[in-house]
């Protein structure tokens, strides 16, 4: 089975999908991290791609970066200055050709991430 990567992002503070939040990938290769994608989340707090697509799978290191500060001001979640969270990164390897999934829980003051399925 081909590998590729796929994400979720749920608010935990209203107990619902994160709806367009940014999310970019970026392989990490000697040292730099060069981007790969830049996609946003639908109604379901998915993107509506996978973020890394079988035809572009590579195992290696990638980083996931979220922009939460940029969607907390978008929706209305009362602001901060500076917020507590902005862009949240999260470095990972994928070192076989599986589905990867990294999947978000966040809320203003707080985010965990897991490997899913």
């Amino acid at each position: 089975m081909p590998g590729y990567l796929t994400t979720h992002v749920l608010d935990t503070a209203r107990g619902k999908p994160a709806e367009g939040m940014e999310v970019v990938l970026f392989r990490l290769q000697d040292g730099q991290r060069v981007e790969l994608a830049r996609l946003k989340t639908n109604a379901d707090g998915r993107t509506d791609r996978q973020i890394l697509p079988e035809s572009e799978f590579e195992t290696g290191a990638y980083e996931l970066e979220f922009h939460a500060g940029a969607w907390m001001d978008a929706t209305g979640i009362p602001p901060e200055s500076p917020r507590f969270l902005d862009v949240i990164p999260i470095r990972f390897g994928m070192s076989q050709e599986d589905h990867y999934h990294v999947p978000l829980l966040v809320s203003p003051f707080g985010y965990s991430t897991y490997r899913g399925s």
